[in-house]
């Protein structure tokens, strides 16, 4: 299976270009939405981190109070890797799961953090999302209730917007609405198609 990587930076536009893909029928693995999976009630990592950072990480329900989490290792950068030590192989483990049930041309993974973790690795071409930080800012204002300096805070933990877009191997620019985009992403539906089937050509022979 030929494996698409979509990443971006807050407020840049991967949800709606992989809401776009899905139309075809496109196969959508979405890191952020993995990553919620393996810490529900139940699972083994939510325990550990339990463990880890006290029994208050878990609110009312029994689920993890992400807030508190994010006070706690947000500033913190040894907890934060314990974190990602914890997290990172499991996610993507279950990743590889859903990627391996995929049918079609290709398949996306979704992911914030693609090119800052070994998901990269599972993918054969990377698409970034891009978009100038006075939009990214201003687009995330509108859809959260963040400040423009904690989406700032944000934009300035990721990867450089230049770094992304040296690995990229597609650039979408997701800066002038969604008619637009919706062009851009058919054409990028046959851009990769065609792609996908020449490499499974070039696979068999």
């Amino acid at each position: 299976m030929f494996i698409v990587g979509i990443t971006g930076g807050i407020g840049c536009g991967k949800t709606a270009v992989t809401n776009l893909l899905a139309t075809y029928g496109v196969k959508i693995v979405d890191a952020d939405i993995v990553a919620r999976e393996v810490v529900e009630p139940g699972k083994p990592a939510l325990e550990a981190i339990a463990e880890h950072f006290g029994h208050d990480i878990i609110n009312e329900s029994g689920e993890l109070d992400r807030a508190a989490l994010r006070v706690k290792v947000f500033s913190d950068t040894a907890e934060r890797k314990w974190l990602e030590t914890l997290l990172h192989p499991i996610i993507r483990n279950r990743i590889i799961e859903q990627l391996n049930h995929s049918e079609g041309n290709y398949a996306v993974l979704s992911s914030p953090l693609l090119l800052e973790t070994d998901q990269k690795s599972l993918t054969d071409h990377i698409v970034v999302i891009d978009l100038p930080e006075e939009l990214q800012v201003s687009r995330t204002m509108q859809r959260d209730s963040n400040s423009a300096e904690q989406i700032k805070a944000i934009i300035a933990a990721q990867m450089p917007r230049e770094q992304k877009l040296q690995e990229a191997d597609t650039i979408i620019c997701n800066d002038a609405g969604l008619d637009s985009l919706r062009n851009k992403v058919e054409q990028l539906h046959l851009d990769l198609t065609e792609l996908s089937q020449r490499t499974d050509e070039q696979t068999d022979h």
